[in-house]
């Protein structure tokens, strides 16, 4: 009987248990997490600081009541990975053998080092441990202070205001996700989060977080000024969780490096989701995502080749639809407005390399107000797009984007000025439909 392991709770260990179920049925499988919570949404945690979603609805019960059938789930942590003797070591349970070995264990935000850090009410959002204490601590601030960039520190921001939390966020730089957003993108971003009561501090950093009696109190900033609050929120960026992986000798970049099945560089130890650094054939590169989509699919790839299949996972275009400032918002493949973003380390949760990367192309756009639509043209593809606001185009331009259709045909008119995107868009995508259905 084989015994597969997989180290992590999340969508690509459970999305992994499926798909090893689904080619076998008697084998063992054990999942492992320090994690008290097991399996849940972790982009849920947005909607539960919202006040949107209640904490049972982050536990989708058919899943619950699956794992209970089939998987022996282990709360523990795992100290180390023994290849060579087909192992595992979780702290103060032992070891435990294995024939086929999954890491799936996810991300963690990026530590805060600025002085003081480690006061009671500084918080992160990595679990939802953090997402119960930040609401328990929310409860009783009056004022706090929101430091970093991308979706996360949204979240933060959104769902303290929403328990009437007097918000101060912090920018080290002077617009928000700068290397995914352009100006006008990061400007309707800010404008919205200011309508809704957050106070905006552009090129501003934390210098010390102020303390009484192991509290927050305060934060001194850059420019010499004390912001009085009760509790600070970082969400700096992520990094995968390395530490098991280097000491046991595996390939590591940036994450696990990983072949096209999934597989590190021991032939019977595979990783998926935020700590795997996956080819991608369209740059040519290994990249990482932080992305539920990708996540699920390379765990059920993952697991599907641990049973012996010899399944490919080819990395698609990068999607993302998220919120921010209360705005749906639509990523599609390469967008980077500049190399580097000040406010995040690594990158961000709901992040893809792929979005950050500056293509060959000439961006157009078109909108008003929250609605608003940039292109990204390449010679004879579109190889990336925003939508925020109205989403009648992001269907359109996702199968456009992730199919590399050609737009020779209509790319002249794509780059008149003043010119009805949408229409040009929408018309050129229902041709392209209408050809595909009578081939």
């Amino acid at each position: 009987m084989m015994r597969y392991i997989i180290i992590g709770t999340g969508v690509a260990g459970v999305a992994a248990a499926e798909a090893i179920r689904s080619r076998d049925a008697s084998g063992e499988i054990f999942m492992i997490s320090d994690d008290p919570h097991g399996f849940y949404s972790r982009p849920g945690l947005a909607f539960y600081l919202s006040g949107e979603l209640p904490d049972k609805g982050l536990f989708p019960a058919y899943q619950r009541k699956w794992l209970r059938g089939n998987v022996h789930y282990v709360k523990g942590h795992v100290t180390r990975i023994l290849p060579i003797n087909h192992e595992i070591e979780i702290g103060g349970s032992g070891k435990l053998p294995y024939d086929s070995l999954l890491i799936a264990s996810g991300s963690m935000a990026s530590p805060m080092k600025t002085p003081g850090y480690n006061l009671e009410s500084v918080v992160k959002l990595d679990d939802f441990e953090d997402a119960r204490r930040i609401h328990e601590l929310g409860r009783k601030a009056k004022s706090a202070v929101v430091i970093g960039g991308g979706i996360t520190a949204l979240e933060l921001a959104e769902g303290l205001t929403t328990q009437r939390v007097k918000i101060h966020y912090f920018l080290r730089g002077d617009r928000y996700w700068s290397n995914v957003l352009d100006e006008d993108e990061s400007r309707i971003i800010e404008h919205k989060l200011q309508e809704d009561g957050i106070q905006i501090h552009f090129n501003t950093e934390a210098t010390e977080i102020l303390g009484k009696r192991g509290r927050v109190v305060g934060v001194v900033t850059n420019k010499g000024e004390i912001i009085k609050c009760q509790m600070v929120a970082y969400a700096v960026g992520i990094k995968p969780r390395l530490a098991l992986t280097q000491a046991a000798g595996l390939a590591v970049e940036r994450g696990i490096l990983v072949n096209e099945l999934m597989q590190t560089n021991q032939s019977d130890v595979f990783a998926a989701g935020d700590v795997a650094q996956v080819y991608d054939p369209l740059s040519g590169r290994s990249l990482l995502d932080s992305l539920w989509n990708p996540a699920r699919e390379q765990g059920y790839i993952a697991g599907l080749n641990m049973t012996g299949d010899k399944k490919i996972y080819l990395k698609e275009i990068a999607y993302n639809v998220t919120r921010l400032a209360g705005i749906t918002t639509t990523i599609i493949g390469m967008v980077g407005g500049t190399t580097s973003d000040e406010d995040i380390v690594n990158f961000a949760r709901g992040d893809s390399e792929t979005f950050r990367q500056l293509p060959n192309a000439i961006a157009m756009k078109s909108g008003s107000d929250v609605n608003h639509v940039r292109l990204l043209i390449g010679d004879r593809t579109l190889v990336g797009a925003l939508v925020m606001g109205d989403q009648t185009l992001s269907r359109p331009l996702k199968e456009l984007i992730l199919r590399q259709v050609d737009i020779c045909k209509v790319r002249d008119k794509l780059l008149q000025k003043d010119i009805p995107l949408a229409d040009v868009i929408m018309d050129y995508w229902m041709e392209w439909k209408e050809n595909r259905a009578q081939e």
